[in-house]
């Protein structure tokens, strides 16, 4: 009996203890209730007040980028990600299970990231994740609205309820690029601070604030089960921005300066091509050896970034010169000392290219790039202020900002030459284009300039813009200067230009083609690389070391560049092409940069993009036209469509290679496709030299060598 009560005052204590602690927790929910309602109910409504009555920024959507014939640059565009929750209350695993064998059906088809096999185990294993671990599993990321809609056709995830199938998405705004790295630092790149698009660099940055339009406001409402913002003030878009590049001219400068730049190895180079008339700067390209092979990508904008120009820069003396009078009768000779001129003392001033008689005649002097004829034409009518040289250029323009709309632009820079010894010297280096730093940009406008018949047209990479609501703001074309040289003067420049790609001790005359169907006129320029100072790092400081620096030119490193426009008659384009540091044995500036301008302007005019059409027999005379040729070919197939179905009559047809019973097949005189076919099929890998039909090969036809021998096909137009 003692027990007994013992236990049922135990459960008596047990009770008394439970409603203790309840009457307690409401008591403290009672005396909560009263001090939030009663006696700080004021700062609780006014805290609820704040929350609800917050404002929220609503961000607008971010202006497209364009080219000039309304190609998308960059645009914007939504992306998926989906999610499961394997945990979500109405979660059927039950119908997961049935569904799984058709599901990985359907994904292996559509998403092919993972074979069948693999997309039921990746499955499978997520349903067994720990509980411990997030809920909603990475399913498909970043994908479109279409293939979301597809993904909810698929088994199990065509149910309508998403609480049985487990489906989340997240949505993200991206900026898309539709041509890839084409232009890449002059269109620019965006990031994603806090959940929106702003630029960081080309266009995207430099005209960020139009591009980004004006955030809106939007206010917070409590509903049933959520609280969503509701627009008070709605957003205005960005406007679209209209640029200058063409599609197809981009396209042509970028493979014609990538091909020049795997061939020379080169670190670097830069393309640009300017409208002459307008200034619009139909392409542009920045290309740099990859740090991780040997193919080139799009790199910093080195065509805004200054650099010692070299040759090219002598057509800023010879306007000055012609301007201001002083080079007088351009028949006058100036005698160029083969064995080198030292003005006021300094090193010796050389020249590459020597005139036969010892002499030139003014107009001569860009045709052979004299620096000796440059430096005594101009640098005599300076010596008692040096500096009034740098300031007759600066009023050529060259140190004015363009505000092309590209990033980081910056103008040329002289510097400043005080009366002081060595003053002479460093006015005699600047014009020939040392101890100065000019853009690319800037150059390439100069020349234009000259094109222009001495028009100063500001170069532009946007040409327009276009509000939310559709309507379109053209920006008109303007000057830097509305003139820098007479009409005259721009004449006699083109016909000194000229004469560098067609007399004979022109610094390009490898550029001359005969026929001529597009004619160039430009400068070559090349200019040693000076030596880059040591970066001094921290660990250099703690340590208390010195960085050892001697200032001067790596000699064997060039910079190569060809600046000109074309056609010569009729100036259409402005182009300049500087490639930096190839590889050693490679200092041409004509076989490289050149090279590359002349291919440019070729690709232009055989694609009908100089107001011409591309038929050749306009430009070849009649006693000249020679008969298209066909390749041989070791099947009559081809010859007998030529006639027969496209009614092809006249033509040369190479005779067809001999047979060879035993060693190498002669190939010789089949196109590159046919020789390398058979070549492979006979057992001898092949390596190919040139372009056009085989005119030779290494080692010859019947040559009895061990079959892997790799034979070496020589071709020619």
């Amino acid at each position: 009996m003692a027990n007994k009560n013992n236990g049922l005052s135990l459960i008596l204590a047990r009770y008394a203890l439970v409603v203790f602690f309840v009457l307690l927790l409401c008591s403290w929910i009672g005396f909560r209730l009263v001090d939030n309602t009663v006696l700080h109910a004021e700062e609780w409504n006014l805290k609820a007040d704040s929350i609800l009555n917050k404002t929220v920024p609503v961000y607008p959507v971010r202006g497209d980028i364009l080219s000039c014939d309304g190609s998308v640059l960059a645009t914007n565009v939504t992306t998926y990600t989906l999610r499961i929750d394997y945990r979500t209350d109405g979660f059927s695993m039950e119908k997961f299970n049935n569904a799984l064998d058709s599901l990985c059906d359907s994904l292996a088809v559509h998403f092919p990231i993972r074979d069948r096999e693999n997309w039921r185990s990746y499955l499978v294993e997520e349903t067994k994740k720990e509980k411990s671990q997030r809920r909603q599993r990475l399913f498909l990321r970043d994908i479109s609205y279409a293939q979301y809609k597809l993904v909810r056709t698929f088994p199990f995830f065509k149910i309508p309820n998403c609480n049985v199938t487990g489906l989340c998405k997240d949505t993200q705004t991206k900026r898309l690029y539709p041509y890839g790295e084409m232009a890449r630092r002059s269109i620019g790149r965006t990031n994603h601070p806090e959940g929106r698009l702003v630029g960081f660099s080309g266009l995207e940055y430099a005209l960020d604030s139009m591009l980004t339009g004006k955030p809106g406001l939007a206010r917070r409402i409590p509903l049933t089960r959520n609280i969503v913002p509701i627009p008070e003030t709605p957003p205005i878009n960005g406007a679209t921005v209209i640029t200058t590049i063409d599609v197809e001219m981009q396209d042509i400068v970028e493979n014609e300066l990538n091909d020049m730049l795997r061939w020379s190895q080169a670190q670097w180079g830069t393309a640009i091509l300017m409208d002459v008339a307008t200034g619009d700067i139909k392409a542009i390209s920045n290309l740099e050896r990859s740090k991780h092979d040997t193919t080139y990508v799009e790199s910093m904008n080195h065509a805004v970034a200054r650099v010692e120009p070299g040759s090219v820069v002598k057509l800023v003396g010879m306007i000055i010169a012609l301007e201001d009078g002083f080079a007088g009768n351009l028949e006058r000779t100036i005698v160029t000392e083969r064995g080198g001129f030292r003005y006021h003392g300094g090193k010796a001033i050389r020249d590459t290219h020597f005139a036969p008689s010892g002499s030139l005649p003014i107009y001569r002097l860009l045709q052979y790039s004299s620096n000796i004829g440059m430096t005594k034409l101009i640098a005599p009518h300076y010596e008692n202020d040096p500096d009034a040289y740098r300031r007759r250029v600066e009023q050529l323009g060259l140190f004015d900002r363009f505000n092309t709309g590209i990033a980081s632009e910056i103008p040329a820079y002289y510097p400043k030459l005080k009366k002081q010894s060595g003053a002479a010297i460093e006015l005699s280096r600047m014009i020939y284009g040392y101890r100065t730093q000019i853009a690319p940009l800037y150059t390439c406008a100069l020349y234009n300039a000259v094109a222009n018949d001495g028009r100063f047209v500001r170069p532009r990479l946007v040409k327009g813009l276009r509000n939310s609501e559709g309507v379109d703001s053209m920006i008109p074309v303007s000057y830097v200067r509305d003139r820098i040289c007479s009409e005259e003067n721009a004449r006699i420049l083109r016909s000194m230009l000229r004469r560098v790609i067609t007399e004979k001790g022109g610094t390009a005359t490898g550029l001359k083609r005969d026929p001529e169907i597009v004619e160039l006129a430009g400068k070559t320029g090349t200019a040693v690389i000076a030596r880059e100072r040591p970066r001094w790092t921290h660990e250099d400081s703690v340590a208390g070391r010195v960085v050892p620096f001697v200032p001067g030119y790596n000699e064997g490193h060039y910079r190569l560049a060809f600046v000109g426009f074309f056609p010569y008659d009729k100036p259409k384009y402005t182009c300049m092409v500087l490639i930096a540091d190839p590889k050693p044995g490679i200092r041409s500036a004509q076989y490289t940069s050149g090279a590359t301008v002349r291919a440019i302007a070729e690709k232009l005019h055989s694609r009908g993009l100089l107001d011409n059409h591309s038929d050749y027999r306009e430009y070849v005379p009649e006693d000249r036209r020679k008969s298209p040729e066909v390749y041989a070919t070791t099947s009559g197939d081809r010859i007998q469509q030529l006639g027969r179905d496209l009614g092809f009559k006249d033509y040369t047809n190479f005779a067809p290679p001999r047979r060879v019973k035993f060693g190498v097949p002669d190939v010789t005189g089949l196109g590159v496709r046919e020789a390398v076919r058979i070549l492979e099929e006979a057992g001898y890998p092949a390596a190919v030299r040139g372009q056009g039909y085989v005119s030779a090969q290494s080692p010859s036809a019947a040559s009895t060598v061990p079959k892997g021998t790799a034979v070496t096909l020589i071709l020619a137009e």
